[in-house]
């Protein structure tokens, strides 16, 4: 059980921003059970107390024992040096959680003393909402009720699947990057619309409610996404019209290596940092 856990947020950026939202949401666990720090913008720190009425404060202000999840939300290239400046100070059944493109388990069990209890995340910006998909994957020394607070804390903002971390790259691709894909898919949708003297906003609204039932679709039948797009397209009709253009400028083509190229970039973050811990090592 989650509710009387404290949870502290290592960085503020836009992915901490929308997880906070969303468990502040739930309201599955107090407010003032939720702390966020950051390297050194005390601003931005502040603005997040204001706006979700959470606990902000600096890394040496942290009540460390009484913390009972970590999550680290820096930048990746931040990790590293973030995990080397709590390893002292945590013990093995807290828990660290990180919501980072490419940081494995292993670099995390590698950068933090043997016997740390670490699971690795893959949430998206729709945390905001109660909406993300979200990947997670548990470490090698981390018992099965930690596993199920990450999954229950996790459940705040949306659905949670637990996967193999082999599978945490194209997971990704898929869902970690995935609000960007559709948010440009919808930016052309809305100029198309512009250009046809429609009103912007209502262009907007139009593809918002078009891909939102697309989606209800898929979730709610058994048929497959390629069964519904038969279902819709009529030979020779203005459907199939749309779908003749995609195909012809390769939009199938780009979105599949839209993920591809998303999953290779997570898998060279792991890389790079992997190399790195080795040689400073």
């Amino acid at each position: 059980m989650i509710k009387n856990k404290t949870i502290a947020f290592l960085g503020a950026g836009s992915m901490a921003e929308a997880m906070i939202a969303g468990i502040v949401n739930a309201k599955k666990i107090s407010q003032d059970q939720i702390i966020v720090t950051n390297k050194s913008n005390r601003q931005r720190i502040t603005e997040l107390e204001m706006k979700y009425g959470i606990k902000g404060m600096s890394r040496e202000e942290m009540d460390f024992k009484n913390i009972d999840i970590f999550i680290l939300a820096m930048k990746p290239k931040d990790a590293e040096v973030a995990l080397h400046s709590i390893k002292d100070q945590l013990k093995p059944e807290q828990l660290v959680i990180s919501v980072l493109a490419g940081i494995s388990t292993a670099f995390m069990e590698y950068n933090l003393k043997e016997g740390q209890q670490v699971v690795r995340v893959m949430p998206n910006t729709s945390s905001m909402i109660g909406e993300s998909a979200t990947a997670i994957s548990k470490g090698k020394y981390t018992a099965k009720s930690k596993l199920e607070d990450a999954k229950e804390l996790l459940s705040c903002i949306g659905e949670v699947y637990v996967i193999k971390e082999d599978k945490m790259d194209i997971f990704t691709g898929i869902a970690g990057s995935g609000p960007a894909y559709f948010y440009y898919l919808m930016e052309h949708i809305e100029k198309a619309g512009k250009e046809a003297g429609l009103d912007v906003e209502m262009s907007r609204k139009i593809a918002s409610q078009t891909i939102l039932g697309a989606a209800k679709m898929v979730m709610e039948n058994d048929e497959t996404p390629a069964e519904l797009r038969e279902n819709v397209t009529s030979p020779n009709g203005t459907t199939a019209a749309g779908l003749d253009a995609l195909a012809s400028y390769g939009g199938g083509k780009a979105i599949a290596q839209a993920v591809k190229h998303a999953a290779q970039r997570s898998k060279e973050i792991s890389a790079q940092l992997k190399n790195k811990s080795i040689v400073l090592n």
